[in-house]
């Protein structure tokens, strides 16, 4: 089987959460996609997130009618950092033949090298970056890892470009701090009552 496995803090998921890995479904061939909210992200300490289990609802809502991807609850325990290399491995014992493909956006692939286990993550999986159009992997090539440009010669990296989706979780989050309208196809609906019902961001 052919997964892809997507991690972040969703705090709140938008259509540039979904609409980037419908495409990268379409280019790798994808079987499944595992979305793994993040309980707390060891990237950005110190920022406060909306409650882990009210993000990994979100994330659930969001997906009911994507038949290609599932939300994983592995990295979602509260209180705990979770590690992306403790995930890929994670999988890879669950099914060592399973074909892994972890997605990760352009400048996530930039600080790659700064990861926890960075090297062991590109063991495993198959890097799937979602790129914008104009991003060009020449502009950051010799700033990267001879290890991680062998893998792009290797085909082991895989760059999805994606028309941008205007619209970020830091804008959302004004938005519904101020009491502002949420822009049409940001996010499902029934997520935008969730958050609403529950002021999550108020």
């Amino acid at each position: 089987m052919r997964y892809g496995i997507f991690g972040g803090s969703f705090d709140p998921i938008h259509s540039g959460h979904v609409i980037p890995v419908r495409r990268a479904v379409e280019v790798l061939g994808l079987d499944r996609v595992f979305y793994l909210p993040t309980a707390r992200p060891p990237h950005k300490p110190g920022r406060q997130f909306a409650r882990s289990q009210r993000r990994f609802a979100m994330v659930e809502m969001a997906l009911l009618n994507e038949p290609d991807f599932e939300v994983s609850a592995w990295e979602s325990t509260p209180g705990e950092t979770a590690y992306t290399v403790d995930t890929v491995e994670r999988f890879h014992r669950r099914d060592p033949t399973d074909d892994l493909h972890f997605i990760l956006g352009a400048d996530s692939f930039k600080q790659l090298p700064t990861w926890r286990r960075w090297r062991d993550i590109v063991r495993l999986a198959s890097l799937a970056v979602l790129t914008r159009p104009g991003w060009d992997y020449r502009s950051v090539q010799q700033s990267l890892p001879e290890e991680l440009r062998d893998l792009v010669t290797a085909g082991r990296v895989t760059f999805v470009r994606n028309e941008p989706v205007e619209i970020s979780s830091t804008e959302l989050r004004h938005l519904f701090r101020t009491g502002a309208e949420i822009p049409e196809g940001a996010m499902p609906e029934l997520v935008v009552q969730y958050i609403r019902k529950y002021s999550l961001y108020r």
